[in-house]
């Protein structure tokens, strides 16, 4: 049997049925020769008590001497007790990036992916979730197989969104459209959603190795402290006068946040069963911390209960009245009308708690009044009741706003009218 070699090779005559020719100098190693002349390397080697006979590729594509190379890493993986023949398999069926996402977002579709307070993920996130993956990951590294990906394809994904590389502007559905900017923050979003999808992916084996998210440079986002003067309450007010014609649904929501701290999400998805007007106070279902109490102050609850009903379900119901209203852009164009081009419906809500915080009111009352997480199991499920002290506190806020809407200041004691020009 001598050394296969490249004259051997084109020296070899095909026959009726397939032969091989084996190397001397390398054992296992050799070319299968079929009756239509067709060559084909392969590598033939023993992984316990079974024998694996490996394909390594067909000779042309492979010269003699890559084929051997590739025949040899074969031998050493078996010499070390490793299946040559599986590892080829679980290569070729390896899922790519993109694959990985889709199981991701179809497990998030089934409530499968848990936040960090241990709750499925609420469907606007997931479609936020759904335009990263769809703009940014998958058109990247969406071809690469995951368990191939390193930090450095993450770090270049990182820096094409940046530079604006994935910009663009989009069709949706029903004449929508998603205008895709990109940019630092858009970067280090996508970044860390990538960083999730792998960590999900690798409790369910899907990937293994440490996380290539891990460790990638982006822009950290500016932390936002905008919140409204007195003098931009009053502008916001005036604005929020409705004119004849015009929808009172996102004027009612813009108030309702303005006057208890809510979230733009669980103003527009009230539902009147969470409203307690006898304990002054909102029992909110779903929200981002799960299961919620929101103290109420008697303006809101004026506010709310001089609510026209027109859905037995929502307070602000979508044109159908099968769900709840969005708001998003009606509520922008309420700030935009009003000069505040720069603020929208979250700093109303960062505003309700700097005015508590500048009533003298704790770090933990003011998260109380702003529904932010808390940790005990009592505080969380059995309380039922809310304290009279933190009751006084969200009525003395919302007094305070509401006045601030209304052009009104407390000075000493009493009510004055503020001039409006």
């Amino acid at each position: 049997m001598p050394a296969l070699t490249k004259r051997a090779v084109d020296a070899a005559k095909p026959k009726p049925i397939d032969h091989f020719l084996w190397c001397s100098s390398t054992p296992g190693f050799g070319v299968r020769v079929y009756p239509s002349g067709k060559r084909v390397f392969v590598c033939q080697v023993r992984v316990g008590r079974a024998t694996r006979r490996i394909k390594i590729g067909v000779y042309g594509p492979y010269t003699v001497e890559q084929a051997r190379q590739r025949a040899q890493e074969i031998i050493r993986a078996a010499s070390e007790g490793r299946d040559p023949q599986r590892e080829k398999t679980a290569g070729r069926d390896a899922i790519t990036v993109s694959e990985m996402c889709e199981a991701y977002l179809e497990a998030a579709r089934s409530d499968l992916v848990m936040t960090r307070f241990r709750r499925p993920k609420r469907t606007s996130t997931l479609k936020i979730d759904e335009g990263r993956v769809a703009r940014h990951i998958k058109p990247l590294i969406g071809h690469l197989r995951a368990r191939d990906v390193t930090r450095g394809d993450v770090q270049r994904m990182a820096d094409a969104v940046t530079q604006g590389k994935t910009a663009g502007v989009f069709k949706g559905k029903a004449r929508a459209k998603a205008v895709v900017t990109g940019g630092g923050v858009a970067a280090a979003r996508a970044v860390g959603l990538l960083g999730g999808i792998f960590s999900w992916a690798e409790k369910r084996s899907l990937v293994s190795g440490p996380n290539p998210a891990h460790g990638v440079e982006t822009a950290r986002p500016a932390s936002k402290d905008r919140i409204l003067s007195a003098e931009e309450l009053l502008a916001l007010g005036k604005g929020l006068m409705v004119k004849p014609g015009a929808p009172p649904g996102p004027v009612a929501a813009v108030r309702l946040i303005a006057l208890t701290g809510l979230r733009r999400e669980e103003a527009c998805g009230l539902r009147w069963i969470e409203i307690d007007f006898a304990g002054s106070c909102l029992r909110l279902e779903n929200t981002k911390t799960g299961r919620s109490v929101r103290p109420i102050g008697s303006a809101a609850r004026i506010m709310l209960q001089g609510l026209t009903k027109i859905s037995e379900k929502w307070v602000f119901p979508n044109v159908h009245r099968d769900g709840s209203a969005d708001f998003k852009k009606a509520i922008a164009a309420i700030f935009d009308a009003a000069g505040l081009s720069d603020v929208r419906s979250h700093d109303l809500r960062r505003t309700f708690g700097s005015i508590a915080a500048d009533e003298g009111y704790s770090d933990s009352t003011i998260g109380d009044l702003l529904g932010h997480s808390r940790r005990g199991v009592t505080s969380q499920h059995y309380i039922r009741r809310l304290d009279e002290a933190l009751l006084a506190a969200a009525d003395r806020v919302a007094s305070r706003i509401s006045n601030s809407l209304d052009g009104k200041m407390h000075s000493q004691g009493k009510v004055i009218e503020l001039r409006k020009a």
